[in-house]
């Protein structure tokens, strides 16, 4: 089958043609996520969401716009792009808060700064504390925390997310004190 027949099918909820779909293109699909956000793990999460957003808008497949291919490897890089933007994002939180823990403060003594974000994290949701030193202090994914909290992806990278910018906000308040 064409991949412009296999999107047909499943815009109309193929199963069949979205198995024949991933598994003509996984090897690209996971090769240009992994090239863009250059760890494994991840790289196998951007491949997903790439295909499952492909599952969901095969109906506005255009083939006089692009081949297939092209289309989904688009699909793919904004994807790996989203993905890196976040974690960008949430790695600046972890290096301030590692800094600040292990950086000593103007008294030579970093305890008080230790205090400071070990009273930060206890003011969070305990699912939020949880998830952001998962996902700082042990380097789990956001996948990987998922399981462990038995709670979705989408929650799992919620809570990461939502925890680090709450966090950062009561150490920047409570540094400026």
């Amino acid at each position: 089958m064409s991949d412009e027949a296999l999107l047909a099918g499943m815009a109309t909820g193929d199963a069949d043609a979205m198995a024949g779909f991933v598994r003509r293109h996984q090897a690209r699909v996971y090769g240009l996520a992994l090239s863009v956000v250059g760890v494994p793990a991840v790289a196998e999460e951007v491949a997903q969401e790439a295909f499952v957003r492909a599952w969901r808008h095969a109906g506005n497949y255009d083939p006089r716009r692009a081949q297939a291919s092209t289309w989904l490897l688009t699909i793919t890089r904004n994807v790996a792009i989203d993905v890196v933007r976040v974690r960008r994002e949430l790695a600046t939180d972890p290096v301030a808060v590692a800094e600040m823990m292990t950086t000593a403060a103007s008294d030579g003594d970093r305890v008080e700064d230790c205090d400071r974000v070990a009273a930060a994290l206890r003011e969070l949701p305990s699912e939020q504390a949880t998830a952001v030193l998962l996902s700082v202090h042990f380097g789990l994914t956001a996948r990987e925390i998922g399981e462990r909290q038995g709670v979705p992806l989408g929650t799992a990278k919620t809570r990461i997310r939502t925890g680090l910018s709450r966090l950062r906000t009561m150490l920047e308040v409570s540094h400026g004190e």
